[in-house]
């Protein structure tokens, strides 16, 4: 009987002790070829003076313009830039601000969403404000340099998502827009088990010492 209770607490501990994994769901932007459409992200545009019909936006080219000026996408880079159409060099909002929303989903069924972290940077053009299921965690502005941004909180239980909303300010004639995310690190503890899986394991464990007690006796 001894046993079976060190096995029972040891059993209750390890399932007891959630283990931190890495958020999978989240994705710099530009993985794939140049060119092609990002897969892992959403568009949704409001541009002043286009129609944007694409729902994925486009890979950029590591020596098209406007890369320089923007940072470039250099070889080791685990990012690239995102724009709103094939051609990164286009010209938009030439007479008010238009607004572009990138949005990333990322699944925490599972796992205990309160643990939820992550840290990242990002760069845009010209602006941009980064949403947690609507809550504000960061913002920034510029394309030259990256700025950070992080959560810990405002995480729920299922699916999340990241809404990455670029401003690009009007300005009649070259004036491109594009958005680059890196995530530098995630983390997320697997959900706690009910009070009512500990109760099955111990009355397993209680019926295995019964068993056992019962052919020692025999």
């Amino acid at each position: 009987m001894k046993r079976t209770l060190i096995a029972a607490a040891l059993a209750i501990a390890a399932i007891s002790s959630a283990h931190a994994a890495s958020i999978a769901g989240l994705k710099n932007t530009g993985i794939g070829a140049s060119g092609s459409l990002d897969s892992n992200y959403k568009l949704t545009a409001a541009s002043s003076d286009s129609t944007i019909t694409a729902t994925k936006p486009t890979i950029s080219f590591d020596n098209q313009w406007p890369i320089t000026p923007w940072m470039t996408n250099a070889s080791s880079s685990a990012s690239k830039w995102i724009t709103p159409t094939a051609s990164q060099s286009q010209s938009f909002d030439a007479s008010s601000a238009g607004t572009y929303t990138y949005s990333l989903s990322f699944d925490l069924t599972g796992y205990n969403a309160a643990s939820a972290a992550f840290t990242g940077r990002l760069a845009a053009d010209n602006s941009v404000t980064v949403l947690l299921n609507n809550h504000n965690i960061g913002s920034a502005t510029g394309f030259t340099d990256w700025t950070s941004f992080a959560a810990s909180s405002n995480f729920v239980a299922g699916v999340n998502k990241l809404d990455f909303v670029v401003s690009n300010w009007a300005q009649n004639g070259g004036n491109p827009t594009g958005l680059r995310v890196e995530f530098a690190s995630s983390s997320v503890a697997a959900a706690v088990p009910e009070p009512e899986t500990y109760a099955m394991l111990l009355s397993g464990m209680a019926l295995m010492g019964f068993v056992a007690r019962r052919r020692k006796a025999a």
